[in-house]
């Protein structure tokens, strides 16, 4: 298993959420309202009067096998819309119940 930790714009939530379905990831856990900025472009999401928009970012648990389409599906999201902001990291998951 493994974990998937996805920072996005606002702009892309029901196009992850029919991602999800589409690949059939039905747990996930979100955080409607985050903060950040890009670690190489990209304006800062703070949610303020200089930079008014917002990150939210999903958190999701799947099977290996199931990674490395997740993860290039979102990288289309990202490429075709870059100045957005779109990342996903990815790492073991050891238990869960």
């Amino acid at each position: 298993m493994k974990t998937v930790f996805i920072p996005y714009n606002q702009a892309y939530k029901d196009r992850i959420l029919t991602l999800f379905d589409n690949l059939n990831i039905r747990g996930f856990t979100l955080w409607e309202t985050v903060q950040g900025r890009g670690s190489r472009r990209g304006e800062p999401h703070y949610g303020d009067h200089a930079w008014p928009t917002l990150n939210s970012a999903f958190l999701t648990v799947v099977p290996d096998e199931k990674v490395d389409n997740l993860l290039a599906r979102l990288h289309e999201m990202d490429a075709a819309t870059e100045a957005q902001g779109l990342h996903a990291f990815v790492w073991n998951c050891e238990k869960m119940v």
